[in-house]
């Protein structure tokens, strides 16, 4: 095994994981319980996913560290913004410091496993609302990680100066299975098609010309 990919049951950390299988990478799939309220959802999205691709699949609880942390995003907060996923609303779903501590368990994870690489799924259309998506912070949690495990793990973002559009490009190269996957943020079992999520989903889907395959509100 030499990747880890953190795999969330989306679309851009499962055409990641297409990404790298076709690379011909030997993966272990990562995902999260954290207390978000489309938690379980993602979660068997990406159990499917992983499933999918004969990939092995782990789920790391850590749900009781997040009752300390206040976003709309947490089962703990308030009602999921709808709208445009660059709309100054969509704050309100930050986590603080959620990736940081993703990529800080993931790593210790690739040391322990003896893996040398950890692939994260983060693109430029979160740019603009999630600080710990943005380049400067990645450069700099990947120099942490470099140094932390004393240079036996770095961590990988191909998809950084990427957004959606473009994953979804590439994903119907890979013919990813995104029937599987799950975008929505709302604590549903049909995705809502409101929220900033899925508008950026279904945008991204429009511009290619392709039809999302997973079921809406409307």
């Amino acid at each position: 095994m030499d990747t880890i990919i953190s795999l969330s049951g989306g679309m851009d950390s499962t055409t990641l994981l297409a990404v790298a299988i076709q690379e011909g990478r030997s993966c272990l799939t990562i995902g999260f319980t954290y207390g978000s309220k489309h938690n379980q959802f993602e979660n068997e999205a990406a159990r499917l996913v992983s499933q999918y691709y004969e990939i092995p699949f782990r789920l790391i609880d850590f749900s009781s560290v997040s009752t300390h942390f206040k976003s709309d995003l947490l089962s703990s907060g308030g009602e999921i913004p709808e709208g445009h996923y660059e709309a100054s609303n969509m704050k309100q779903t930050v986590v603080p410091g959620r990736n940081m501590v993703f990529a800080s368990i993931l790593a210790g994870i690739a040391w322990t496993e003896g893996v040398g690489e950890v692939w994260l799924g983060i693109h430029s259309g979160d740019h603009a609302i999630y600080p710990d998506c943005r380049s400067d912070f990645f450069e700099a949690m990947n120099i942490a990680v470099i140094h932390g495990t004393d240079r036996r793990v770095c961590l990988k973002a191909p998809f950084l100066e990427m957004n959606k559009i473009s994953i979804l490009a590439r994903g119907k190269q890979l013919e990813v299975p995104y029937w599987l996957t799950r975008t929505c943020y709302k604590a549903q079992s049909i995705a809502c098609g409101k929220c900033g999520a899925c508008q950026e989903r279904l945008e991204a889907f429009r511009i290619n010309g392709m039809d999302d395959p997973v079921e809406y509100e409307r």
